[in-house]
């Protein structure tokens, strides 16, 4: 297991192993998305209070559930990165930054949508879901403007690992807000004791779409860090060799 590890981390073989996994990723997600979006929209009856409003849920909930994973990833590859010593470690945690701040922006942005009709107002600062999402939105922010402002990526790596493991402690006061002070927010919906408090009907396509959400997610995550990788190794002999082999292809 450990000699698995040991070749994982290294930039060549994780690059090429990379590619293979993507379209494993893309095809299914495409899938369950397709599945979810036509029997969540089309299907699936309306709420009895929310009505059709209740829809966005199928965007809504698995971009904020995207916007806690990739937190929680990008935290724990920085940790490895900065305990370790891997550099593969810290380009993931770079690659998960900007995707978690796009579902970050998204799960805020259905949820004010969502919120207008539902509670009479687009924000409402009082409601701490809502505002320790916002900043979660503000701690990417962060650990990207920190690593775009230091030259040296030795230390660009270890400052933002540092932020990013700070920032963690967030993602459990988000994930239980709802339950440990008074909100405007629903409690939990599908992890909760007696099951899920959501008709079989709407159940499916919501957890089609988390699962698409997912696969795309990580899709896109081995993609971006297959460039950070490049940009990382530029400079290294088995990127010349893939270079010249591609160009030889062309």
């Amino acid at each position: 297991m450990w000699t698995f590890f040991h070749k994982l981390a290294s930039p060549p073989h994780f690059y090429r192993l990379a590619a293979k996994f993507i379209p494993w990723f893309v095809v299914p997600g495409l899938v369950l998305a397709g599945y979810g979006t036509y029997f969540g929209l089309f299907v699936a009856p309306a709420d009895y209070q929310q009505g059709d409003a209740f829809r966005i849920i199928y965007v809504h909930v698995p971009a904020a559930y995207l916007s806690l994973m990739a937190y929680m990833i990008m935290a724990i590859a920085a940790g490895i990165g900065l305990i370790w010593r891997m550099k593969l470690a810290h380009a993931v945690a770079a690659g998960a930054a900007p995707l978690g701040a796009w579902f970050t922006f998204l799960a805020l942005a259905t949820g004010s949508i969502w919120g207008r009709p539902m509670w009479g107002t687009w924000w409402e600062w009082g409601d701490p879901r809502l505002t320790s999402e916002l900043i979660l939105l503000f701690l990417y922010f962060g650990y990207m403007a920190l690593r775009g402002a230091i030259d040296d990526p030795g230390k660009a790596d270890r400052a933002s690992a540092i932020l990013a493991l700070i920032g963690a402690v967030n993602v459990p006061i988000i994930h239980f807000s709802v339950t440990w002070w008074s909100s405007l927010h629903q409690g939990p919906t599908l992890i909760r004791e007696g099951g899920p408090a959501i008709a079989n009907e709407m159940l499916y396509p919501l957890l089609a779409m988390i699962f698409s959400f997912t696969l795309l997610f990580a899709a896109l995550l081995l993609m971006r860090v297959r460039a950070e990788v490049l940009f990382r190794e530029r400079r290294a002999k088995w990127v010349r060799q893939l270079v010249l082999s591609n160009e030889g292809v062309a």
